[in-house]
């Protein structure tokens, strides 16, 4: 079955959590309801996903914003139209330039049906994304979560979700991912709005600026 989260159920969800979880309440009564952090369908999404593995957000958005300067609306055409050098300037290393020529390749050859992935489950469309150079299961994850609106993804693969969850639980620094994910499992079905809960406990103590 597929579940989805909308402005419509967002904060029940968050409320059902806070009843099973005094961490998670106490999250919410400090800072009140995280922002239902969402983003568009589509390939443009994906190809800042790409940009946000393994640097900051700032840095990443920072790349993204050269490259909507540069082309505008960012589509496979484009992409496939601009030289390495091009995208260079445009913040991308040499292995994301493969990973963003590999799935505008991928849309343009309709071996990714994005439009399609709404009907598709989240094993569905983690296969489908998987197979593509360069997309791996954290940007999976953030693309289910942010653009598809799946409710229960829980990516530990995301640094600041897992300090996070050790802040806000007091576990051992060298905590198993196994040990994680046994703790956020009484989360199901909505493990993405708990991991949203965590990241907005790590924003504010940290008081970071997140743009959009």
């Amino acid at each position: 079955m597929i579940q989805t989260f909308s402005e419509d159920n967002f904060q029940t969800y968050c409320d059902l959590l806070s009843k099973k979880d005094k961490h998670l309440k106490a999250i919410i009564k400090e800072y009140g309801y995280p922002p239902m952090w969402t983003r568009k369908q589509g390939f443009e999404t994906l190809i800042l996903t790409i940009l946000e593995q393994q640097v900051s957000l700032a840095a990443a958005f920072a790349a993204y914003k050269k490259l909507k300067e540069r082309i505008g609306v960012v589509t496979p055409a484009k992409i496939l139209a601009m030289s390495n050098e091009e995208l260079r300037e445009c913040y991308f290393t040499r292995q994301k330039q493969v990973y963003a020529k590999e799935l505008a390749t991928a849309v343009t050859t309709k071996k990714l049906q994005l439009k399609k992935f709404s009907l598709l489950t989240d094993e569905e469309v983690r296969t489908q994304l998987t197979s593509i150079k360069g997309i791996g299961n954290w940007t999976t994850d953030v693309y289910l979560m942010h653009a598809l609106q799946r409710t229960d993804l829980f990516p530990l693969g995301d640094i600041a979700l897992v300090n996070s969850l050790k802040e806000t639980k007091q576990l051992h620094p060298h905590i198993s991912k196994e040990e994680m994910l046994s703790i956020a499992e009484p989360w199901r079905p909505y493990r993405t709005i708990a991991a949203m809960i965590l990241w907005h406990a790590y924003i504010k103590k940290r008081n970071i600026k997140i743009e959009h």
